[in-house]
């Protein structure tokens, strides 16, 4: 029985994999059907955070086989039929000694990764690119001050309101022209008119902040999660490994429109995203043109007559 529940495990983790190497999955961070485990990582963010996540796995596990053996040991050995006559002391110091002690040696030992992990993720060592990315109720507004991009909004399709089918078809329409990468079966709540493109194989700068209440900007597949707080500037990175399409949502309780907040993110070459900047950037203006320079004037001839 306990093998055949271990193997019903195993093929369902196998599900989200197998899909996506069939090209069944529709896009990177979007939920699979029988999907458990983490995302698989597309970023170097994200394989720190798998790295981390299995060292914290090996540890737990030795803690619970130790506590469960413990307790065997205890009910087996000092149970009232195998052991009548109890001891009567009641305290031992070096066993009290070393369950206060292994603790803090494992917190330490998690500690020490965990504060590391937690300085790679706070600012990009190289930022080659900033963003700055604000959430409202109930959508996100985007900005690329180095490429002098101004805000645009990024809207979900399905916001939460009716909506008749032939409205979301006409929503989709109209969205459809503003994606680089072509989506042939829309996600629903996941979609959005305007998303966010960014190039892969850089260091990009975010900075969150919210217009109204606190938001929180998060794409699992690339672990990133950041709040967006009014009259606050937070700042984090992301670097994307491979061209896709990335969807992620508000990770904030943000109100009655919080689960049609989508993040939509389309990972481009950086060639395609320089040609995506330059259709994007307001035009240069036009150069003022020089005034006429007119030559002076020839001095006319003086009439005076000559005095001696």
């Amino acid at each position: 029985m306990l093998a055949r529940f271990f193997a019903v495990l195993l093929l369902l983790g196998s599900f989200p994999a197998a899909a996506e190497e069939a090209g069944q999955a529709p896009a990177i961070g979007a939920p699979v059907p029988w999907g458990i485990g983490l995302q698989q990582a597309f970023s170097p963010m994200k394989h720190r955070m798998h790295d981390f996540h299995a060292m914290m796995l090996v540890i737990i596990t030795a803690i619970v086989v130790l506590v469960m053996g413990l307790l065997i040991y205890v009910i087996v050995r000092f149970n009232a039929k195998t052991n009548p006559t109890p001891k009567t002391f009641a305290h031992n110091t070096l066993l009290e000694v070393v369950w206060t002690a292994l603790p803090v040696l494992i917190l330490l030992a998690v500690a020490v990764p965990s504060m590391q992990l937690l300085y790679y993720l706070d600012k990009a060592p190289q930022p080659e690119l900033s963003v700055k990315v604000t959430g409202h109720q109930w959508y996100w507004s985007y900005a690329y001050p180095d490429q002098k991009i101004d805000s645009f909004d990024s809207r979900p399709i399905w916001d939460g309101t009716p909506q008749t089918a032939n409205a979301i078809t006409q929503l989709l329409d109209d969205a459809k022209p503003n994606w680089l990468i072509p989506t042939a079966k829309p996600l629903r709540l996941l979609e959005v008119d305007n998303r966010l493109v960014l190039p892969i194989d850089t260091q990009v700068r975010i900075y969150t902040t919210g217009a109204d209440v606190i938001h929180s900007w998060a794409i699992p597949a690339l672990g990133i999660k950041k709040d967006a707080v009014p009259g606050h500037l937070n700042e984090t990175w992301l670097k994307i490994d491979r061209e896709g399409v990335y969807y992620g949502q508000c990770d904030q309780l943000c109100g009655m429109g919080h689960g049609f907040m989508p993040v939509v993110i389309e990972a481009v070459s950086k060639d395609k995203f320089a040609a995506w900047v330059a259709k994007k950037q307001p035009p240069a203006p036009a150069p003022a043109a020089s005034p006429a320079v007119t030559p002076p004037a020839a001095a006319a001839p003086s009439t005076a007559p000559k005095t001696k």
